[in-house]
């Protein structure tokens, strides 16, 4: 049956069955919510790999090279690890667990890139005796440590400095990265930075790959990587002048946007991919710098829409005059995003996805939190306890961002395929909230 037109256009394969129920992938989302329970993660696995590949041909235009550096922090279960490397991706990792998570997954450490702003000691030494390709430097106290335990390991360790470009990027405020007042990278506002590189470029145990940058998340405006080049560009021109060091690599970052609701719009890969080229290009022949092995860090624009949450719907109450809340088996645990950056999405009624949305009613987690919300005034086709509601583009930074909070028990993720599905993490256990504590009475 064809796709009714409430059902949004995301980049996934959605279809209604012959008894009006949604599918994904040719899988039958209302057995699917039976079958592995609810809340329930459910990914198109087809859509994943085919953002993958879009991005590579994208840039394969691009000379001297580059790499797209999945960004781990918006969903990396080992199956998603794995795809990655399928892919002929690398990774971007934040933590000592998404680069061991990387490595049981087969990515080879030479496609591996370890970011964030306060990386522990141990932290690093794990990425050092892993070899990974490159450590991206915060802060000063973070390149003496690098420094330290590259010396004692006997190694040269490759490193890139993080800058923070000061670039305005026009989203959330709480995933602006690159603003001046931000925890993230060196400033351009002194001379600390150029100092940072005269320290690499002495530092026997470190080798400098180039420069990284971050401008935000959820971004829709390639104005804004155009004005983070050109700060780059400008930099890696004054870092030559002054130290005689030639960037190899230039690493900006990832944030390309995706739609969660009908009026966001987002730019396709596409575009972002020949704007950053077209702007790069010109810049290197206007600095007379020669072009550098560009570096991506996609995340959110791989997985988010890739993804859907199934809930099972329950009480339904409605306070005449004001509106009806629809409460549902799951809400801040498994989808924070709401909480922290006030996130919208759309919806629908997986078991009734043939019928009109003629109702608009609020939809409610079931933590004890008044704030506890997932959708604000919704149209869904009657909602009933039972049926099973389907929330699109959740497919970025929702498992990866769950919590245990008043207990409850983190989701499954299952792939679908070709009418197929896979269970590649399973829903916790109430053992499971108990594995890493210990009674009073023991011992």
């Amino acid at each position: 049956m064809s796709r009714p037109k409430w059902i949004p256009e995301f980049d996934l394969d959605l279809s209604v069955s012959a008894s009006g129920q949604l599918e994904l992938a040719g899988c039958n989302l209302v057995a699917l919510a039976k079958e592995f329970g609810t809340p329930l993660y459910v990914y198109d696995e087809a859509a994943l790999r085919r953002r993958c590949q879009r991005y590579r041909q994208a840039f394969t235009s691009y000379e001297p090279g580059y790499e797209i550096l999945y960004a781990s922090k918006a969903f990396l279960p080992l199956a998603m690890a794995e795809l990655i490397e399928q892919e002929g991706l690398g990774l971007d990792v934040m933590s000592g667990g998404e680069l061991y998570t990387a490595l049981k997954a087969g990515v080879s450490p030479d496609k591996i890139y370890f970011n964030g702003n306060n990386k522990s000691p141990v932290e690093l030494a794990e990425a050092i005796d892993a070899g990974i390709r490159g450590i991206i430097v915060d802060n000063l106290l973070e390149l003496e440590r690098v420094s330290a335990i590259a010396k004692a390991k006997q190694v040269v360790q490759t490193v890139l400095l993080r800058i923070n470009p000061g670039v305005e990027a026009h989203t959330h405020e709480y995933i602006k990265t690159a603003k001046l007042d931000s925890k993230f990278g060196f400033s351009l506002l002194d001379n600390s930075t150029i100092e940072a590189v005269r320290r690499v470029l002495i530092d026997q145990n470190l080798k400098l790959l180039g420069f990284h940058c971050h401008i935000g998340s959820q971004i829709f405006s390639l104005d804004s990587y155009r004005a983070a080049i050109d700060v780059m560009l400008q930099f890696a021109a004054e870092v030559r002048s002054q130290t005689g060091f030639v960037w190899k690599e230039l690493n900006l970052g990832g944030g390309l946007g995706v739609r969660y609701v009908e009026s966001d719009d987002p730019q396709p890969i596409e575009s972002l991919a020949a704007q950053i080229i077209a702007t790069v290009s010109t810049g290197c022949q206007k600095y007379s710098l020669p072009k550098p092995r560009l570096l991506l860090e996609p995340g959110r624009s791989i997985v988010g829409e890739a993804g859907l949450t199934l809930y099972t719907i329950g009480a339904c109450k409605t306070i005449p005059g004001i509106r009806t809340y629809v409460a549902v088996d799951g809400g801040m645990t498994d989808n924070p995003r709401v909480a922290l950056y006030q996130a919208k999405y759309s919806a629908v009624n997986a078991s009734k996805a043939n019928s009109v949305p003629d109702q608009v009613v609020s939809v409610a987690g079931k933590c004890c939190e008044s704030g506890d919300m997932l959708i604000w005034d919704i149209a869904l086709a009657d909602p009933q306890p039972d049926d099973v509601l389907a929330v699109f583009s959740t497919g970025a930074y929702t498992y990866s961002m769950a919590s245990n909070y008043n207990r409850l028990l983190r989701p499954a993720v299952v792939f679908c395929r070709d009418g197929r599905s896979k269970l590649v993490v399973r829903r916790q256990s109430y053992e499971d909230l108990l594995n890493c504590e210990f009674s009073l009475n023991e011992g």
